[in-house]
């Protein structure tokens, strides 16, 4: 889920990223841009909403966010569209990228924001700062149609011989693969080819969050879901919530957008009038005690 300046400041920021890279981390640790140019007094916020202008990544995750016939649509994009125009910034650009490029690219000043609706874990804290949470997760597998194997969970796939998962690569379902000790595991790099492999026979299951494969595969004969489960580990379930998110300087911008954020997971219709179109509901909405602290700490006791 800063560079909404223009290309050309984006290009001098990108050479001046390159050239600070070998020394210490240093300037703006406290609020400003991530650029070191002329115009580094300025925040992402300022820059932001004085050009009117903010870049978003998307990882063409759907229901997520994605692009559709040249305009960007999806939960997250509705979100952020209410949100920055209440801060003045109306015109969105977005870039759509791998997921593993999210984060590098953010932190490089490729683009303001990431909107993804990526997990908030405690290794990916350490590498960029997190909104409050914004949309709660649960797991389901797509498999082809008729379920073969009679999957139902990760677990169920731990369990079986022969069979081969698919995850995304980086998502949070690789990590619970991997604590479940699933070793025959296809890594693919976005939702969509996830499901091709499983079509294709590649693989037996993609696991991915349920509202995701549940519209996904809504049209797809071949392809079914599992009923969605809340993973557990080492007998803690594994909470999934997504947010924003910003470069750890973009201090201003991150509390802003959380103070706007929150008039509208404060009122559970502001909510849902923007997420429901997108397949999402009230059980997606986090809750009020449910923190990005909490969460970066890995703390789901």
């Amino acid at each position: 889920m800063s560079k909404r300046t223009a290309r050309t400041a984006l290009a001098a920021l990108g050479v001046l990223t390159l050239a600070l890279a070998g020394c210490a981390s240093g300037d703006n640790s406290d609020n400003g841009s991530s650029s070191g140019s002329d115009d580094s007094a300025q925040t992402t916020l300022e820059k932001a909403q004085e050009s009117g202008t903010i870049t978003l990544a998307v990882a063409s995750e759907r229901p997520y966010s994605w692009v559709d016939n040249g305009e960007p649509t999806g939960a997250t994009i509705a979100l952020h569209k209410e949100i920055f125009g209440n801060l003045g910034i109306d015109d969105i650009k977005v870039e759509e990228v791998d997921w593993n490029s999210l984060i590098p690219g953010l932190n490089a000043g490729r683009w303001d924001v990431i909107s993804a609706g990526m997990s908030i874990l405690p290794e990916r804290c350490e590498q960029a700062a997190f909104s409050d949470p914004e949309i709660m997760y649960t797991t389901t597998l797509a498999v082809p149609a008729g379920n073969p194997l009679g999957l139902s969970d990760l677990d169920s796939v731990a369990a079986a011989d022969d069979v081969t998962l698919a995850v995304q690569s980086s998502a949070i379902e690789e990590g619970y693969a991997k604590d479940l000790g699933i070793t025959d595991v296809i890594k693919v790099d976005s939702a969509t080819a996830g499901l091709e492999v499983v079509e294709s026979g590649r693989a037996d299951a993609f696991a991915l969050t349920a509202v995701s494969l549940n519209w996904m595969t809504k049209d797809n004969d071949k392809l079914e879901t599992t009923g969605a489960f809340v993973q557990v580990i080492d007998g803690v379930e594994q909470i999934g919530a997504g947010a924003t998110v910003f470069r750890k300087e973009d201090k201003d911008l991150l509390e802003a957008y959380n103070d706007e954020l929150a008039k509208i997971t404060g009122d559970e219709q502001a909510y849902l009038d923007l997420v429901e179109p997108f397949g999402f509901t009230a059980e997606n909405l986090p809750p009020a005690d449910l923190t990005t602290a909490q969460l970066c700490s890995g703390d789901l006791g």
